[in-house]
């Protein structure tokens, strides 16, 4: 090798020095004596001593290596101690996993054949050696806690997919998933486990005992009287459930726990290579320690720490004599991690600032001048593989101590430069899961994380209330309460400040990665190279959606995100103190023209518009005219579904066609590693797609700027021009729309890292957020149930001291499960719920927030933003409101009342935006803005936006239902009206109040809080818009009659399955619908009640064109739904009695008050024409029954108590027995409308006279033929004609066209 480095160059083998005093003068080479003097203390033999000076060899660098190969021989004769050490094992010296023929089930090893990932039932697989004698020990990283039996069997043990290694006679196992241990039966063993803890499992076959350490802590002897004996010999073996993964170390590693005195490991360690690596670092420490002080003539010792190379020949052949032995060691795993990690460690266990230890800088340049490229490859490689895996199964220790040792290494190792670049661009996304590195994992037993040393007193909240926040009223707390929680809140921030000081460790090797001021050698600044992994990462996250074993694990995407939002605040805030032009973090956003002009992949994701090839097509002049941007012609080549299906058939294919044959036997161990099989995280064979070339190119500027071509590259090709720019290119913000400001925001590269960020908390982030709210919410389970203990503790009378008892022993039980839960909710609120990790989030929500404005102002083009912004802005807001508020209060946070003002915009404007064409995320915008209404503080926010934009936020609620997702927008109205409507103030239903609910922060269970300013732009709409209001109010009267149909016919259905002797049930999913209908019927009345209160006038204006009809619709209607419910003894009755679980909401109460709602304001509250013309329309619907409005007030037919005695002692529905929920004044008001009724309905009767059937109108047979058609003279009801037209333009009978409609007289002469 010809080494490149200090201006020196020479061979590894052969260094011929001239000895000449006048030459020493110009190499810098010492004189012999001097040079011997050193060569020996540098060399010293295996005891540490020299020989005297007269015995000792003269030691010249032409004799060194000869004396070197002696010294390095001297212990070798370690090498036939093996055979011995072997005896009691069978196999392979390498000790793997036995892929070939030792398995059963599905399963995916890793390419070392250590990692394991179950891809079946329950499947299992052993090693390739077995022992018969002796005491043997491997170790198991546990990857995921879930179902997995871990142990030793025999080569007769059969397993299947229901039977694994425990589970047969000769083999057994420890689970501690369940915490128990297995061999045939089972019994409560051990601790359980969970992921990064190491499980160490120890046979000892001369005392036929089998046990097993958990991170190093001994869980006792599981087995003994194991049987042994001719033929029995024992292989490692696991058993393991779908998705469940973990690492083997048999040996080929050093143990992480070995100190279990005489067990050896499967594998032997390289005892010969260690032992010569041991002395070869011995010698390179007396380099360092060692000075040559050429002008005194003498050697001194020198601070290590200090050290530095300085180009000193003679130091430099030195060391190159050493490397020349030692480079080829340093590629072993073994010896890397035993060997060169453990002096690296050593380097930095002084303290002190990582900055404060330029030797392993040193170290670092010396590694690369004189090994070979190869060889200092494969050394990173290793040494990072060994400090991820020893951080990520490091145990938890109260300060910390291990992360934050392996940590400091990973920022010394990548704060040198060359190999920063080279393990960014070879090893850290490739062959490594990095982001592991960010991930600060959660103690599952708090008692060994020192939790209770840490928070000695824990506290937990012990009032709540079914209302969520609204719980400020209750009692104060007492001393000894708060004596507690200011005790447990000075132990969380004790916690708080250790985990930060990891945090930041974590920011520093993010800032290290994001460095851009470090171009040179040829490659490239640190910052581009992450950039373009980064974005292969998120391609595999948002590609492999049902790849569990590549996506990464969204505990680790929290905190990932956590500290990349840290460290690229830091590098924007730092731009904008250098050019103060350019925004603050506070104000950053992405500009829209990163969606549309190619430099940025979105790999398939959707965009708002839907396909981008559809987009680019009808577009295409929109993006000339706007964004000065041209798309190829050749690239718009019509494609049709069919090629899109082939392309992605034949991209499958090639890309399967990549990776390597695998074994695909029906149990096939498949060569594929992933994010679970985990010591390294191993990435080989992992599937790369390079990201698609943009379909876009630029349009060219005009001028002297015309021959510059901007190149739209893939991600694997793109350079830091592509994305900063430069000479008139503007790199990433090519094409900027007319509306964008010309300001610069930032370097483009943070622009990208920022819109990564945006798409990671929309792939993984905000579940896991949701997801580790059950911590919390286990925690008030459990106080609840402890105060109800204690409760019955003190109502418990004194003779029953055997319930006294158990009552105590349940109090015991709660009170150290919460001691537990409570401590470990310390750890999840500072890692995730904290203040700081709550600014982060709301400042992604306003990121989102501008970066949907700025897009919403482009135009058409705000079509080619990706899906995710909106979904983040909307998610990231829920987030805020319903994770993090037990800790943290949203509205501390500044700027939050302005912040929620601006998301409501966006809600009510987009929600109905025709440039959004996707279902799923216009229900989604729906349902934000229906839980958006239903809180005060959310709703008064849309209260403030701008008046226009309210009125066609009420607009588009208020569009005709047909041919549009209407439940939300009718749900939405119903809300604005809640706790203005008859009887509707409440948050349960009557009968509902003794019930618990499923979830009281539901937007359902809300209290009331109706919206007077957009009911009056309600109002004001359908009074001044004609044609809005009828078609509005016929769709809602339309949906009406379906839903309250289809819920009649259902509960027709499950009245007949219940009647039916043969014991059956009733379809959950029937009920579910059959419910849901008839919420729909009750949220639809609600809508007509609000209409005909804010506006009456639609129906009882007559001189408006369709108010008589609409009157007449709703009259029959409302008749319909009273007759149906009222009706004694009816089907209604009969399936409200039942009480089906599912139908919880179906009962009298919502539905009757709805309807009594709309007839009070019709009959009563309302002038007397109107009253006259509602009662006139009311008493002519042939359905009309006065015994329905009776029934509302609970007056009971005579007719039917007469001819059914024992009906007499059953509770008769009346709106008096409600009076929590109805006023005096309301029900005063339904019994002037009662004594109306009846006064004007028997006026009617008594001045109808008899129509004969020949005059009665052919289609509905209860009103007089009123109107005769044109051209074709057929004849109807004015009623029945109306509402026909409404929908369809054919008669009746004969389907001509009608053109116009008369009125129609009876001639008197007949």
């Amino acid at each position: 090798m010809t080494s490149r480095g200090a201006g020196t160059a020479f061979s590894r083998k052969n260094y011929r020095l001239s000895t000449e005093p006048e030459k020493s003068k110009v190499t810098g080479i010492v004189n012999s004596r001097l040079l011997n003097d050193y060569l020996h203390r540098v060399f010293t033999n295996a005891d540490g001593n020299q020989p005297a000076a007269a015995y000792r060899k003269h030691l010249t660098f032409q004799n060194l290596q000869e004396h070197l190969d002696r010294l390095l021989a001297e212990e070798d004769g370690s090498e036939d101690s093996r055979d011995q050490v072997a005896e009691g094992r069978l196999g392979p010296s390498t000790v793997v996993l036995d892929h070939t023929s030792g398995f059963e089930g599905l399963l995916l090893v890793d390419d070392d054949l250590l990692g394991v990932i179950g891809h079946s039932n329950f499947g299992s697989i052993r090693a390739t050696t077995c022992v018969y004698k002796g005491k043997w020990i491997y170790e198991v990283l546990i990857s995921s806690q879930g179902l997995m039996q871990i142990g030793w069997c025999t080569l007769n043990c059969r397993f299947n997919q229901e039977e694994g290694v425990g589970d047969t006679p000769d083999s057994y196992a420890y689970d501690g998933n369940r915490v128990r241990k297995w061999n045939v039966t089972t019994t409560n063993y051990g601790k359980s486990w969970a992921a990064g803890d190491i499980v160490s499992c120890l046979i000892d076959l001369d005392e036929g005992t089998i046990a097993f350490c958990l991170n190093g802590i001994s869980l006792g002897t599981a087995f003994d009287n194991i049987t042994r004996g001719v033929g029995m010999a024992y292989f490692p073996a696991i058993s393991l459930s779908f998705k469940e993964s973990v690492a083997f170390n048999f040996g080929s590693r050093p143990l992480r726990y070995p100190l279990v005195e005489g067990y050896c490991p499967l594998q032997d360690p390289p005892v010969a290579d260690l032992v010569r690596a041991h002395k070869l670092l011995g010698y390179l420490k007396n380099v360092i320690h060692i000075g040559i002080d050429v002008t005194e003539g003498k050697l001194v010792e020198k601070d290590m720490s200090m050290w530095q190379l300085q180009g000193e020949p003679t130091v430099l052949i030195t060391l190159a004599h050493i490397f020349n032995y030692f480079s080829p060691l340093m590629c072993k795993v073994y010896l890397v991690e035993d060997v060169l990690m453990t002096f690296l460690l050593s380097i930095l266990e002084r303290g002190g600032a990582v900055e404060a230890h330029p030797l392993i800088q040193q170290l670092l340049d010396l590694m690369w001048l004189l090994m070979e490229e190869y060889e200092v490859h494969e050394c990173l490689k290793q040494l990072l593989m060994s400090l991820l895996r020893a951080y990520r199964f490091s145990p938890i220790v109260p300060d910390l101590g291990l992360q934050i040792h392996y940590l400091r290494l990973t920022i010394a190792v990548l704060k040198h430069e060359k190999s920063r670049k080279y393990l960014l661009s070879n090893v850290l996304f490739d062959v490594l899961r990095s982001v592991v590195f960010f991930y600060i994992k959660s103690p599952l037993r708090v008692e060994e994380a020192g939790l209770q040393e840490l928070i000695p007193t824990t506290w937990w909240p012990n009032r709540f209330t079914k209302e969520g926040k609204e719980s400020k009223e209750v009692k104060e707390e007492s001393a000894e309460e708060r004596l507690r929680r200011r005790a447990y809140e000075r132990g969380c921030q004790r916690l708080k400040k250790r985990i930060e000081v990891v945090e930041s460790l974590q920011v520093q090797i993010l800032k290290l990665l994001l460095n851009n001021k470090d171009r040179g050698g040829g490659v490239e600044a640190s910052r581009y190279i992450f950039l373009n992994k980064f974005r292969k990462f998120l391609q595999e996250n948002a590609s492999n959606r049902g790849n569990l074993t590549v996506l990464c694990p969204p505990e680790y995407m929290v905190c990932f995100l956590h500290r990349l939002i840290a460290a690229l605040r830091f590098f924007w805030d730092d731009h904008k103190a250098k050019t103060t032009t350019a925004l603050s973090s506070e104000e950053a956003y992405v500009p829209p023209q990163l969606f549309y002009n190619g430099k940025v992949d979105y790999f398939d994701l959707q965009r708002l518009g839907g396909l981008l090839s559809h987009l680019k097509k009808t577009l295409k002049d929109d993006l000339a005219a706007n964004a000065n941007v041209l798309i190829d012609p050749a690239e718009l080549q019509a494609v049709t579904m069919d090629d899109l299906d082939e392309d992605e058939e034949s991209a499958t294919s090639a890309a399967q066609s990549q990776r390597p044959s695998a074994t695909l036997a029906i149990g096939g161990a498949l060569a594929r590693p992933g994010w679970l099989s985990s010591p390294t995280l191993g990435r080989a064979n992992r599937f790369l797609s390079t990201a698609a070339v943009s379909l876009m190119n630029p349009r060219r500027p005009l001028g002297t700027l015309e021959k510059i071509k901007v190149r739209t590259l893939s991600v694997e090709q793109r350079t830091e021009e592509d994305i900063e720019g430069s000479h008139g290119n503007e790199g990433l913000l090519l094409g900027r729309p007319p509306e964008e400001p010309d300001q610069p925001i930032t370097e483009n590269s943070l622009l990208e890292v920022l819109d990564g960020i945006v798409m990671m908390y929309n792939l993984s982030v905000h579940q896991q957020l949701g997801k580790m709210v059950g911590v919390s919410d286990d925690v008030n389970e459990y106080a609840m149930a402890l105060k109800d203990t204690e409760e019955k503790i003190s109502r418990c009378p004194k003779r029953r001291r055997d319930i006294h008892e158990e009552l105590l022993k349940s109090q015991k039980v709660f009170s150290e499960k919460l001691n537990h839960l409570s401590r470990r909710l310390a750890w999840i609120n500072v890692t995730i719920y904290s203040k700081e990790k709550m600014q982060d989030i709301y400042w992604l929500l306003r990121v989102c927030i501008r970066t949907i404005e700025h897009g919403d102002r482009t135009g058409s083009l705000f079509a080619f933003m990706p899906e995710f912004y909106l979904s983040v802005a909307m998610n990231s807001y829920s987030a805020l409101k319903n994770y993090f508020s037990p800790v943290n209060s949203m509205e501390e946070l500044p700027g939050y009342e302005e912040t929620l003002m601006r998301l409501a915009a966006i809600l009510a404007k987009h929600f109905a935006d025709s440039r959004i064409v996707g279902t799923d995320i216009r229900d989604s915008l729906m349902q934000a803005l229906a839980s958006y209404v239903c809180y005060p503080h959310s709703l008064r926010a849309v209260e403030r936006i701008p008046e226009e934009q309210r009125i066609s936020m009420m607009k588009n609620l208020l569009a005709p239902y047909e041919q549009r997702p209407w439940a939300q927008t009718n749900w939405i109205l119903v809300r604005l009206w809640r706790g203005c409507g008859f009887g509707y103030r409440y948050t349960r239903l009557p009968h509902l109040l003794k019930t618990k609910p499923e979830d009281a922060s539901l937007p359902s269970l809300q209290k009331p809080c109706p919206s007077t300013l957009l009911q009056r732009h309600m109002a004001d709409l359908l009074r001044s818009d004609r044609d809005l209001a009828p078609s509005f109010l016929n769709s809602v009267l339309n949906q009406l009659n379906w839903a309250f149909s289809e819920f009649i016919g259902m509960i027709q259905e499950i009245q007949q399955a219940a009647e039916r002797l043969e014991r059956n049930f009733v379809d959950s999913r029937q009920l579910k619908v059959c419910a849901t209908c008839f919420d729909l019927s009750v949220s639809l009345l609600r809508v007509l009640e609000m209409t005909v209160t804010l506006a009456p006038e639609i129906f009882l204006d007559w001189n408006r064109p369709s108010s008589e009809l609409l009157l007449r619709r709703l009259a029959q209607l409302l008749n319909q739904v009273l007759n149906r419910v009222t009706a004694e003894r009816n089907l209604f009755d009969r399936v409200v009695n039942l009480r089906l679980p599912g139908l919880e909401s179906v009962d009298h109460y919502p539905i009757l008050v709805a309807v009594t709602g709309i007839l009070v304001r019709l009959l009563v509250d309302t002038d007397a024409q109107g009253a006259e013309r509602a009662t006139a329309v009311l008493l002519a619907d042939p359905c009309f029954q006065l015994r329905s409005i009776q029934y509302l007030l609970g007056h009971a037919e005579p007719l039917a108590l007469a001819a059914a005695p024992p009906a007499t002692d059953k509770r008769h529905f009346s709106l008096h027995t409600y009076t929590d929920y109805i006023s005096a004044e309301e029900l005063a008001k339904v019994d002037k409308m009662l004594s109306h009724l009846s006064e004007e309905s028997k006026q009617a009767a008594a001045t109808t006279l008899p129509t004969s059937e020949e005059d009665l109108c052919p289609i509905c047979y209860a009103h007089p033929i009123s109107a005769i058609f044109r051209p074709c003279s057929h004849k109807s009801c004015k009623a029945c004609i109306n509402q026909h037209l409404m929908n369809n333009k054919d008669c009746f009978f004969c389907k001509a066209t009608i053109t116009g409609v008369d009125d129609f007289t009876k001639p008197a002469s007949s």
